[in-house]
């Protein structure tokens, strides 16, 4: 009940109708998300890339995948291109932020989302959604630690559950892809995602 009606305020504070399709829920297909940024501090963060890939079924559909390089309004740090393998160069051609966040809304719609650690990267994205709509991602979020874990706690209440990336890799037994590329990292959110829909927990 208060999920509706929290979903019918935003629309009525939808600034931009183009986006009213974020409201067209579409539980046929889920969209796993990733995002590079340049610090772990959600006021502080800025876009470096995203990546994004639809999920049908049971299937990862890599073919209808989603990738932009950000350029960001600051200089990078040493830090951020020891982390992202992202230099300079890479990133001075991206997108405008806004515009990169506008071509992931159309690529979304009203599928819900999925990802490791989502919670960080949606509230990254909202602060250029919410400039660009007038509201916060009403999509639904799946967050696939949270799956993991009921799916331990099932099996071992009250035990020690390792919420690590790595571990949910080894122990879900699915590929592990070069990490802290936004693409490679959606990917591996999707994967993970479906080994647990198959154990019950999607």
């Amino acid at each position: 009940m208060l999920g509706n009606l929290k979903r019918q305020w935003q629309r009525r504070m939808l600034k931009d109708p183009r986006y009213a399709t974020l409201f067209a829920e579409d539980e046929t297909e889920i969209v796993s998300v990733d995002c590079e940024t340049t610090s772990l501090k959600v006021q502080e963060a800025e876009l470096l890339s995203i990546g994004a890939v639809r999920l049908r079924g049971n299937r990862i559909l890599s073919s209808q995948a989603f990738y932009v390089l950000v350029k960001p309004t600051r200089k990078l740090e040493s830090r951020n291109i020891s982390i992202h393998g992202l230099r300079p160069m890479d990133v001075s051609e991206g997108l405008d932020a806004d515009d990169a966040v506008r071509q992931l809304l159309d690529f979304i719609g009203g599928r819900p989302l999925v990802g490791y650690y989502l919670e960080y990267d949606v509230a990254v994205l909202n602060k250029y959604v919410r400039s660009i709509t007038g509201i916060s991602l009403p999509n639904r979020q799946i967050e696939v630690s949270g799956r993991y874990y009921d799916y331990k706690f099932k099996q071992n209440p009250g035990a020690y559950i390792d919420l690590r990336l790595a571990e949910l890799i080894s122990d879900l037994n699915v590929p592990a892809l070069p990490r802290h590329d936004a693409l490679n990292d959606a990917i591996t959110a999707g994967m993970l995602y479906l080994a647990l829909k198959q154990r019950g927990f999607g």
